[in-house]
């Protein structure tokens, strides 16, 4: 009986610390799961501001007069018909100058290639496959910046009406006024449940804020944009890659633009979250991509239609040639850019984009 007796004593002072092990797992799971909601900081930056360390400063690249997206809010795809805007041949955005003052500042460039996944001596060709768009929706980005010598990154929501550079599976990748890289949200985020910081603007709301994630990495990088017109009155096509100069006639405007306002993502307050098969940019370390390839956040795969670059060139002639008439009875095109936004003077070393 007493052999009997201490292994029972044996048992029972085994199993508190296997219980109390369960519990601190269950709560560490329950805390975990609860982390991308909580304790969530948005910075809020508005069209025409470069926000908190920029780059570098360019004027004449936001738009105060886009009308915004019916269906916004949730997660959307980047090759969604009419989530980006544009004002038909014509581009905001230069390419070329955000390249040249790259290479002027190898520090910065190095510190921009890094979040990209790319070598800095192949920033040419990787910003010459970017397509330049408006924002249609306060859109979350990972905004990237540069202070004091060194890289800076944290959750931003970009106004509408903002132009970005995209990539060719249709997600943000480089804030036109100040040349700070985007990446997508690093961690599940709910836009209803964050706290903002920064100024708002009118219309702003946190159910509206949209997360883009990549087209489905198994279709291929997006051969033509559908964008749609600063006041939201036509259709476009816009070939990737091209600044406006292959844009094609004007074409009736996507179907979500004639729907009553609706999210078409099954989480609207959630953001980060992805379809099956879709690859999140953003996620890996930079440089884990091979160089000169894209995936769906950094480099590139070549696209059918789509000859390839010769890297420092800034060449490319992606995709078919003029988009076919999409019908819309000869609607004239735009008279071009209304009500441009300026910056202030640079007052960072090197020299500014303008």
């Amino acid at each position: 009986m007493l052999v009997i007796h201490s292994l029972i004593a044996r048992h029972r002072v085994s199993a508190v610390p296997v219980a109390g092990a369960a519990a601190a797992l269950a709560l560490a799971a329950a805390a975990l799961s609860g982390c991308g909601d909580a304790g969530a900081t948005i910075t809020r930056l508005t069209v025409g501001t470069p926000g908190p360390d920029p780059y570098t400063l360019a004027s004449d690249t936001d738009r105060t007069d886009v009308k915004e997206r019916p269906r916004a809010g949730g997660t959307k795809d980047g090759d969604s018909p009419g989530l980006y805007g544009g004002t038909r041949q014509a581009s905001t955005c230069d390419k070329q100058k955000l390249v040249g003052f790259l290479q002027a500042n190898p520090e910065k460039a190095r510190a921009w290639a890094d979040v990209q996944g790319i070598p800095a001596d192949d920033i040419p060709r990787y910003v010459s496959r970017l397509t330049p768009v408006l924002l249609r929706t306060d859109t979350l980005v990972t905004n990237h910046g540069y202070r004091d010598g060194k890289a800076t990154s944290g959750p931003a929501v970009l106004q509408a009406g903002m132009g970005v550079l995209i990539n060719g599976y249709g997600v943000p990748t480089v804030k036109c006024n100040c040349g700070n890289p985007l990446t997508r949200p690093k961690e599940k985020i709910s836009t209803r449940k964050a706290s903002y910081t920064g100024r708002s603007w009118p219309g702003f709301e946190k159910r509206n804020v949209t997360d883009i994630r990549p087209r489905d990495s198994r279709k291929g990088t997006i051969v033509t944009f559908v964008l749609v017109d600063p006041e939201g009155t036509m259709g476009f096509q816009r070939p990737r890659a091209t600044e406006g100069e292959a844009d094609g006639p004007p074409i009736a405007l996507p179907s979500t633009e004639t729907e009553g306002p609706a999210s078409d993502s099954p989480s609207p307050s959630d953001s980060g979250l992805d379809s099956p098969g879709v690859v999140s940019p953003g996620t890996e370390s930079p440089g884990t991509e091979p160089t000169g390839t894209e995936s769906p956040g950094t480099g590139e795969t070549p696209t059918p239609g789509v000859p390839p670059d010769d890297p420092g060139t800034g060449g490319g002639e992606p995709g078919p040639g003029t988009p076919p008439d999409g019908g819309t009875g000869g609607m004239a095109p735009p008279a071009g850019p209304r009500d441009p936004i300026s910056l202030p003077p640079s007052r960072g070393p090197g020299p500014a984009v303008t």
